[in-house]
């Protein structure tokens, strides 16, 4: 295992730890209740790391003297993201199933009995209070463990549908907090679900969009259009963007924040260097707040946590689901949206140049619908989610060991 923190801070290896020391019932308590450690086992996709970032966010404004430590991979997003975000970072073996039966069928169960192990020595050394599992392939050991030692578990599930490890840890977590009420149905044990929402950092809503503008180099007097794919950039959104923004050149009032991934980065810059619209390209935005601060109409994939953050901010989308998500759930996520008018949707193989500058065009030209749009996606957002699934964690603790002094 690999252990790394914001201040890098040095962290003695694992010893086997004595009985006495192992968390049990009221020794999850510490001397004071500044103390309490939470252990979340977020990672691998930046969909599974955000969530976990926002309510460890949230849980330190709560109770600033607590410890927080992550748990994840090598080769994920939170390698850089959880020290850049103030937190303690241990990874461990996991791996993710193919899909298809094979070789990485023997690595990844391979990997998980590994997993398991440094887990059981993980939760031993650390001894949390209460765990908080983001699902995905790092939540399966942390939560197995976690349930031997009888420590509460929290799930947080952000898609429609649910990940099959979270429908599996759904039998033995103490808690799990969907995101949408029809995901209900896809998990056997019902009585410990809760419909919170998707967590959000608080900075998101805390932009000054004077500051924002200023930032970027943009018109506060012009409307705003943010284009992004995730850190990949999403190859058909860049296709379809560069052929739409030479459509909608006539449309002066129109600039453009672009986040296109490191491939392409240059060229696409290079190309809108000279362009009669603002277009500012990035190949990725550490800042991305700020973007969306400013942003009235929005093209990206429709992953939970961008959903969750655009509705937040009350931005007008047009979703490009990606076509191979796990049992197509990008699809199922925007249209819960567009059933709300709340938002607009191009299915993947019919995104053109063409038919992408339609649907912007068709908002710039009816304002009303536009404002309509981002209401309508702000009254959809749940921006306390990562305030309630908090406070459920510190209900869980007090619930479970002995207060402080008694």
């Amino acid at each position: 295992m690999s252990y790394s923190t914001s201040q890098a801070r040095s962290r003695p290896a694992f010893e086997p730890a004595r009985p006495s020391e192992r968390p049990h019932g009221n020794d999850r308590v510490a001397a004071s209740a500044g103390a309490i450690r939470v252990l979340i086992a977020a990672g691998g996709t930046g969909g599974h790391l955000y969530p976990g970032i926002a309510i460890a966010e949230e849980w330190m404004r709560l109770h600033p003297d607590s410890r927080v430590l992550f748990v994840g991979t090598t080769r994920g997003p939170e390698t850089k993201a959880v020290p850049r975000a103030g937190y303690e970072l241990q990874t461990i073996a996991a791996r993710g199933l193919p899909r298809r039966p094979g070789l990485g069928w023997i690595l990844a169960l391979a990997g998980l009995a590994r997993a398991l192990v440094q887990s059981f020595r993980l939760v031993v050394d650390f001894k949390p209070h209460v765990v908080l599992g983001t699902g995905g392939y790092v939540s399966a050991p942390v939560v197995l463990v976690a349930k031997l030692f009888g420590i509460p578990v929290i799930l947080q599930e952000q898609n429609s549908i649910p990940g099959a490890t979270n429908r599996w840890l759904n039998l033995v977590a103490t808690e799990v907090h969907i995101s949408f009420l029809e995901s209900r149905g896809y998990f056997r044990r019902k009585n410990n679900l809760r419909v919170s929402g998707n967590p959000i950092r608080r900075s998101l809503l805390l932009q000054d969009k004077g500051s924002a503008y200023e930032s970027f180099g943009l018109d506060p007097e012009k409307r705003t259009l943010f284009v992004f794919g995730g850190s990949g950039g999403a190859k058909s959104i860049k296709l379809a963007t560069e052929g739409a923004l030479e459509r909608l050149k006539p449309w002066s009032n129109l600039q453009v924040i672009w986040q296109t991934g490191a491939e392409d980065f240059e060229a696409i810059q290079a190309k809108f260097r000279s362009f009669p619209l603002k277009v500012r390209v990035f190949a990725y935005l550490d800042a991305i707040e700020k973007a969306y601060a400013i942003a009235e109409i929005a093209v990206c994939r429709a992953g939970a946590m961008t959903i969750a953050e655009l509705t937040a901010c009350g931005i007008a989308a047009i979703l490009v689901p990606y076509p191979y998500a796990t049992r197509d759930h990008q699809t199922h996520n925007a249209r819960g949206l567009v059933e709300r008018d709340a938002a607009l949707v191009i299915p993947d193989k019919e995104l053109t140049p063409e038919v992408l500058a339609q649907k912007i065009e068709s908002l710039l030209r009816d304002e009303p619908r536009l404002r309509r749009i981002g209401r309508n996606a702000r009254a959809f957002a749940r921006i306390d989610a990562a305030q309630r699934i908090a406070r459920s964690m510190e209900q869980l603790v007090h619930a479970t060991t002995t207060p402080p002094g008694s």
